[in-house]
């Protein structure tokens, strides 16, 4: 009977706990600590790699608004209304996030992502994304391919910034121009 019981409980807790789906990256960047803790933590941090525009608050509650369309209404600029869920001085910090709005559904809802961050020498250090908090099915699925993408370009970006300087977003906005005078003209 203790060992039905046992059995029981083991095949419940399997099912319970089960790895939730998520996101992993890491990446060394040629950065020191300092230098790559303030790139996610400042405004001008996050559009010398990420995007354009942002408003960042680094602090609990604080903005993590991450404006890849800075041109686009309130709420379909990107990572709008995101927010600082914690923050470990130079160890880790997380944020929650949204879908694209090209996925409405998914973008009702938040996922969640945590940075830690961890010197390799005095000039480099190692970056690693966790992402989670996904549903299952249609939309979320979308979702989740995209940033598993999506993410592995952003990291680049960081790498590329310390090693070439940071991203000129010149030819992106021109772009986001023309399609925003496009729109306008077919109304």
């Amino acid at each position: 009977m203790k060992l039905l019981a046992a059995l029981g409980l083991i095949a419940a807790f399997g099912v319970a706990g089960a790895a939730e789906r998520s996101i992993d990256k890491s990446i060394v960047v040629p950065a020191t600590l300092d230098q790559t803790w303030d790139a996610w933590t400042t405004r001008e941090g996050i559009t010398s790699f990420f995007a354009p525009d942002a408003k960042i608050e680094p602090k609990v509650g604080g903005a993590f608004h991450i404006h890849i369309n800075p041109l686009a209404e309130p709420g379909l600029k990107g990572a709008d209304d995101m927010r600082f869920m914690a923050l470990q001085p130079k160890q880790m910090l997380s944020f929650d996030w949204n879908a694209p709005p090209h996925l409405p559904a998914a973008r009702q809802q938040r996922t969640f992502v945590v940075l830690r961050f961890a010197p390799v020498s005095e000039k480099e250090t190692r970056v690693s994304l966790h992402h989670t908090g996904w549903g299952e099915g249609g939309e979320w699925d979308k979702t989740y391919a995209y940033f598993d993408r999506a993410w592995d370009s952003v990291l680049a970006n960081l790498k590329k910034r310390f090693e070439s300087g940071p991203q000129d977003w010149t030819e992106w906005m021109k772009s986001l121009r023309k399609m925003q005078e496009q729109a306008a003209q077919k109304k």
